[in-house]
């Protein structure tokens, strides 16, 4: 089990978070046909970071575990969306209710996705052995 779950570190686990929020930042930006460079990238996504990290505080504090799984996951997803909303809106950049739908849509497909799919390949692996 333990080659299947690796990813069940905290460590590996807010690094993958991390990972897909630049990735969201870079994908919209490119859509969008803005510039990829690295300040511009990371202007995108430290609101969105912010919110990851407030997630994983509010699970480790509330729940006393590490936001792994998809229900913990969740409460990431949301504070990811709703901190990096906030945030976007009080520095003047887009909080359009386009925007906010489809990165509400992204960021759940990215941050529940790889966990959902994590849980698939845990369940898969224990049921051959």
């Amino acid at each position: 089990m333990i080659a299947v779950a690796w990813w069940r570190s905290p460590v590996i686990a807010f690094a993958i978070d991390v990972l897909l929020i630049i990735v969201f930042a870079v994908v919209g930006r490119a859509s969008h046909g803005e510039s990829n460079a690295v300040v511009g990238v990371l202007s995108t996504a430290v609101p969105f970071l912010a919110g990851t990290a407030t997630g994983w505080l509010v699970v480790r504090v509330m729940r006393r575990t590490w936001p792994v799984d998809v229900a913990p996951g969740v409460t990431v997803w949301f504070a990811t969306l709703v901190v990096g909303m906030v945030m976007r809106h009080a520095v003047g950049a887009g909080t359009a209710a386009s925007f906010i739908v489809v990165a509400s849509l992204v960021l759940a497909a990215f941050l529940l996705g790889w966990r959902a799919l994590g849980a698939y390949a845990v369940r898969r692996f224990s049921a051959r052995t």
